[in-house]
């Protein structure tokens, strides 16, 4: 996780949501994203979308079953959805999302029992410095009157 909060870390210096994303496969960081959905101009450029992308590229297979993610909050409904296609192994975040978090806070998306694909979930992992910093962030959006 401290990987992924070094990501976060990155986005928070770019003026970007700090969240930060790494794909572990065979104990190994095989990918790296952090958001960019500014920078980007681009609404899907979440950490958990480019280090899917990432890791599919690098092991050139769409299948990730092998793998974990750790991202340092709760995944939404789309990187949810996009993990569950990609048949990731496990998540493993950081601090919990109660707007939009679809691991369980919000919504369910990775255990839906309708879709082919379950996801084992952990949380918790440096939730209070993921949490923190996202609480930092958005601190400073407000005193620049910027906040989203």
């Amino acid at each position: 996780m401290s990987e992924a909060f070094k990501e976060a870390q990155k986005a928070f210096d770019e003026d970007e949501v700090p969240v930060g994303a790494v794909v572990v496969h065979q104990g190994r960081v095989i990918a790296r994203g952090h958001n960019q959905v500014e920078r980007l101009k681009d609404p899907t450029a979440h950490a958990e979308m480019l280090a899917l992308t990432s890791a599919a590229n690098y092991l050139d297979c769409k299948w990730l079953n092998e793998a974990s993610l750790y991202v340092t909050i709760e995944p939404c409904s789309m990187c949810a959805g996009a993990l569950v296609l990609a048949r990731i192994k496990e998540v493993i975040f950081g601090a919990c999302d109660p707007k939009t978090g679809a691991c369980g806070s919000v919504a369910n998306i990775v255990n839906h029992k309708k879709l082919n694909h379950r996801i084992k979930v952990s949380s918790g992992v440096l939730k209070d410095e993921c949490s923190s910093l996202l609480k930092e962030f958005f601190k400073k959006k407000r005193k620049k009157g910027h906040a989203n």
